[in-house]
């Protein structure tokens, strides 16, 4: 879809166009507000084969929610943090859901009106002349399977690592620092991860967006621990290493069974 009237915006104006383009759709509005949760928008998710949509970011929990209630594919806009919620994070260990192609400023972008000042590396204009913008803090989430998650990470042994690493933060050390109160090494870089290791890390939650389930296992998730909390057991304190900053969002892997 795009500006197709030439206003200079993209909105209903242009899908409706788009539809009625095509005899073979059917169009109609709305007979109420379009909340996802009314019983006309659920009718509608019940014809529908894929849904691929923007959701609230402040209902994001109910609306994956009820796409699983109603066992839908999709391919939804989130927040990153989204991954922090103990029922989004919950599907993408159990491979329920992933990431989608693109996270950050590396997904697609969002079409914005002529009147949307363009500002910043993620701004741009495509060949088609539609102003582009792209956020820092969006991915797609979705359980449509691509050829992209399966792709192995490409990675150096841990010795290789300190030998050779880019990052002044494992170059040249003894060792991978290990967590105070986690038997973990803390991993501060997803192309830091050591091929050889077998132990749990602590990966930063970027690591999702290159996530092979063939090729690791999603423990845990710091500082939550949904896995252990909902064994009944008490939640661990948040991983501490000392004389440094506390390490925020982890998640916490392991090479897989498969593989080792």
């Amino acid at each position: 879809m795009h500006d197709i009237d030439g206003d200079g915006e993209f909105d209903l104006k242009d899908v409706a166009k788009q539809l009625k383009a095509n005899k073979h759709n059917e169009w109609a509005p709305l007979e109420k507000n379009g909340d996802f949760r009314s019983p006309e928008c659920v009718e509608l998710l019940k014809k529908s084969d894929i849904v691929i949509t923007n959701p609230p970011f402040s209902l994001f929990r109910e609306y994956v929610k009820q796409l699983f209630d109603y066992d839908k594919k999709f391919l939804i806009i989130g927040n990153i943090n989204c991954l922090t919620y103990r029922e989004i994070f919950q599907k993408v260990k159990k491979n329920k859901a992933w990431l989608g192609n693109g996270m950050g400023r590396w997904i697609s972008g969002f079409i914005v009106p002529k009147s949307y000042e363009l500002y910043g590396s993620e701004a741009r204009i495509d060949k088609n002349g539609d102003r582009i913008v792209a956020t820092n803090n969006c991915l797609w989430l979705t359980n449509l399977d691509h050829g992209r998650r399966h792709q192995p990470l490409p990675l150096m042994t841990m010795a290789e690592n300190l030998k050779y690493s880019k990052h002044k933060e494992i170059k040249d050390k003894k060792e991978y620092p290990k967590y105070d109160n986690y038997d973990a090494i803390e991993v501060p870089f997803t192309d830091a991860i050591p091929s050889d290791y077998k132990g749990v890390m602590g990966v930063p939650i970027t690591f999702l967006d290159k996530y092979n389930p063939e090729q690791f296992e999603i423990i845990d998730i710091n500082p939550h621990f949904f896995t252990i909390v909902e064994k009944g057991l008490p939640k661990p304190p948040q991983l501490k290493i000392a004389g440094r900053n506390d390490p925020y969002a982890r998640i916490l892997i392991k090479k897989s069974r498969k593989i080792i």
